[in-house]
């Protein structure tokens, strides 16, 4: 028994798959944070060209 607990503290393969899953947790929680802080911005812009796009084809007649 004591020689399977001394091989498991020893094996470290399921230690690199932990880091790599933390690492991917934090890259998942930047990528919400950007997407939360930047979206409204992001939205009112396109909304911006929307409406831009909109009002140049009615005041062109339709652009022939």
């Amino acid at each position: 028994m004591s020689k399977l607990f001394t091989r498991f503290m020893k094996d470290e393969s399921g230690a690199t798959a932990v880091e790599y899953g933390l690492i991917v947790a934090l890259i998942a929680g930047a990528i919400i944070v950007i997407v939360g802080t930047l979206g409204g911005q992001i939205q009112g812009a396109f909304q911006d060209v929307s409406e831009g796009l909109t009002g140049q084809n009615i005041t062109d007649g339709g652009g022939d």
